[in-house]
């Protein structure tokens, strides 16, 4: 990032209409987390964070979309605070209808730097909830989970490191922004082309290799989690 310490990270939604972005009008701040003015049924989303420097252990900084009530859809970067020196893990979860995704099969794009580190495929056909029928806002938080965060919750927060900061700017939101039951996005507009939007050969390329190198964990390999078998999503196999 050219001497800055900081990440851009996007999540991206099969939608991209151009919307002007600019933090301090988009953005509520509370004591506790941010949220995005408006609620987006289709986006792409992308935000410079700079996480927490130095002895980060125990804390989670997280940036996600989340949408209302009881049976929510939610989409999360959570980065996973360390020990000085020590590398950052970021996790990835899709929630659809108050129920946790968390495999590796991706229709929706998580970035980090412009390169996708994760495609969450259109399964509905096979009977896979998908998040694409719940407009959802954008927050952004930074809250202690040192009971899990760092090597299994063995390491602590250290508090005499407090306070701990990330810093988050340059949000840019694109995409079709909801309101009173209606979108932004025309349906038949020619600016839609990004609804049939894929990966192309290069990125797809830039994903499986993000994949080896640096995944660390797949639910969908984890047998001894699911004694009773595979989730449903982890089992289906794509047509090319």
């Amino acid at each position: 990032m050219h001497g800055c310490a900081c990440h851009g990270v996007s999540i991206s939604t099969p939608s991209m209409v151009v919307f002007a972005g600019n933090f301090y009008q988009d953005v509520d701040i509370t004591w506790e987390m941010e949220e995005s003015k408006n609620q987006y049924l289709y986006s792409k989303i992308d935000m410079q964070i700079k996480l927490v420097p130095g002895n980060s252990a125990g804390t989670v900084t997280a940036y996600y979309l989340r949408s209302e009530g009881s049976t929510w859809d939610e989409i999360d970067f959570e980065f996973l605070g360390n020990l000085s020196g020590d590398p950052y893990i970021v996790h990835t979860n899709v929630y659809t209808q108050a129920r946790v995704i968390e495999s590796n099969n991706f229709t929706l794009w998580f970035y980090i730097d412009g390169r996708p580190i994760r495609e969450f495929k259109n399964l509905e056909s096979a009977g896979v909830p998908y998040p694409k029928n719940q407009p959802m806002r954008l927050y952004s938080s930074l809250w202690n989970a040192d009971d899990w965060a760092t090597r299994g919750g063995l390491v602590k927060t250290d508090w005499s490191q407090a306070p701990f900061t990330a810093s988050f700017r340059n949000l840019r939101a694109n995409g079709c922004v909801w309101s009173n039951g209606v979108s932004s996005c025309k349906s038949n507009s020619s600016d839609n082309a990004w609804l049939s939007q894929q990966l192309d050969s290069t990125n797809q390329k830039r994903l499986r290799w993000v994949q080896k190198n640096y995944m660390i964990y797949n639910y969908c390999n984890d047998i001894k989690r699911f004694p009773q078998g595979l989730p449903l999503e982890c089992t289906v196999r794509i047509k090319s």
